[in-house]
């Protein structure tokens, strides 16, 4: 199972990276009432922080997002699966298929993890970078100013009235 194809259906909602109930369900190959069901017989593996039911308003804002049948309605809304609620699955959906694609998706929830750790690092090392180059530029910049009234300066100095001893030729 190709890792590009799991994060794609990796969402960011309430703040925590999550998955929805269908896409898990069309990847462990069930019914999502399949996979609802076995997690309600389940529900005490699934605290708040590995399963919640996301909002009318997440969901609406989610399907911008992903393309979703629009023939029926939904009766219920969509459960989201932290990377810990869907550690847990492969405990209640006991096929070899479910612990195979649980495996790629923990994979895919680290991959995601070190991809947003690079862009950390790589976004204080350009901070760092561009705070050094703003100081060589204004050092540049005040060589230049300097060079520029230096000629300005020369000339006020030919023109300005003398002052002082006159020399007698």
């Amino acid at each position: 199972m190709q890792l590009q194809f799991i994060q794609e259906k990796i969402f960011t909602i309430r703040g925590e990276r999550v998955m929805l109930d269908f896409d898990l369900a069309e990847l462990f190959e069930v019914e999502t009432k399949v996979l609802k069901q076995a997690v309600k017989r389940n529900i005490e593996r699934f605290p708040s922080d590995f399963m919640f039911e996301i909002s009318i308003e997440e969901y609406h804002s989610l399907r911008s997002q992903i393309v979703t049948s629009t023939r029926g309605g939904r009766r219920y809304m969509p459960y989201a699966f932290t990377e810990q609620g869907v550690s847990m699955l492969s405990s209640v959906l006991k096929s070899k298929k479910a612990i195979g694609v649980n495996i790629a998706i923990i994979r895919a929830f680290v991959l995601l993890r070190q991809h947003l750790m690079n862009y950390g690092d790589l976004k204080k090392q350009l901070l760092n970078l561009e705070s050094e180059m703003n100081i060589k530029f204004k050092d540049i910049n005040h060589v230049l100013n300097y060079l520029m009234d230096k000629d300005v300066q020369n000339k006020e100095q030919l023109n300005r009235k003398r002052i002082g001893f006159k020399t007698m030729d």
